[in-house]
This record gives C-alpha cells, sequence and structure tokens, in this order.
C-alpha cells in the first residue's frame, strides 16, 4: 500500500487506497462506494485495519446536506415493527406457557364450554363491527 486518503462527499466520507499503480475505493457489500458518514468513525475503521496515517480531502465535504440525507428514511418503522413483533412473540409464548400449565395440572376446557364462549365472543365482535367500534 502507497497512500490512504478520506475524500469528503456531500453525504459523508468516502476512503481512497493506492496500492502499485492501481488505486480502490473502500466499497460496501452491494459494490457500491462506502460513505461514512462521521470523520471520526472512518478514523476508527482505518486504525482498526491497520492504517495509521492518510490524507483527508474536504473539498467536496458538505456538513449541511450530510444532516439532510438518509441513508434508510424506512429505519424507524423497521424498528417499530420489529419491536411490535418480538412484543407479540413474547406475549405469545406466555399464552402457550400458561395453556401447558393448565394441562399439567389438567385444567381444560370441553369441546361444548369452549363452542359457547366463542359464540359469545363472536357475537361480540360482530356487533362491534356493525356499530363501528
Amino acid at each position: 500500500m502507497r497512500s490512504a486518503s478520506v475524500i469528503g462527499q456531500p453525504a459523508g466520507w468516502g476512503v481512497v487506497i493506492k496500492y502499485g499503480r492501481v488505486e480502490r475505493s473502500l466499497a460496501a457489500k452491494r459494490g457500491q462506494v462506502r460513505l461514512f458518514r462521521r470523520l471520526e468513525t472512518v478514523v476508527s475503521y482505518l486504525k482498526h485495519v491497520g492504517i495509521a496515517r492518510f490524507d483527508v480531502d474536504t473539498g467536496a465535504f458538505d456538513p449541511a446536506k450530510l444532516r439532510t440525507t438518509r441513508n434508510r428514511p424506512d429505519t424507524a418503522t423497521a424498528m417499530k415493527r420489529a419491536h411490535a413483533a418480538v412484543a407479540h412473540d413474547k406475549w405469545f409464548r406466555e399464552q402457550v406457557r400458561l395453556g401447558l400449565e393448565d394441562l399439567k395440572v389438567g385444567r381444560t376446557v370441553s369441546d361444548e364450554e369452549h363452542s359457547s364462549r366463542w359464540k359469545k365472543r363472536r357475537a361480540t365482535l360482530l356487533k362491534g363491527a356493525r356499530t363501528g367500534g
């Protein structure tokens, strides 16, 4: 390796490595140039891979653009869905645990009792659907 450069971009910082006569940009898994949002993150990354000395080019860096650029605007929605899924999984597992516990001690519901409960529940649900509540 001859040198490394951190190049400022409007949306973050890129890394260019020069080795021999070849010059390559650091790429992400999908083949796109890897951009870091913070210079401190680039420094940590380069030190971790054994590069302690590098040039920094701030010519194209635009801090205002960086604040308005988001790579994944759907992240908040995805996180809400993930948390909801975890909460549902926790609830479901608790229901299964309670059901198994009931079986162990012999607490069961007959088919007739289950049908009766379900008819009442269905009637309540249908009434709520008709009234919009």
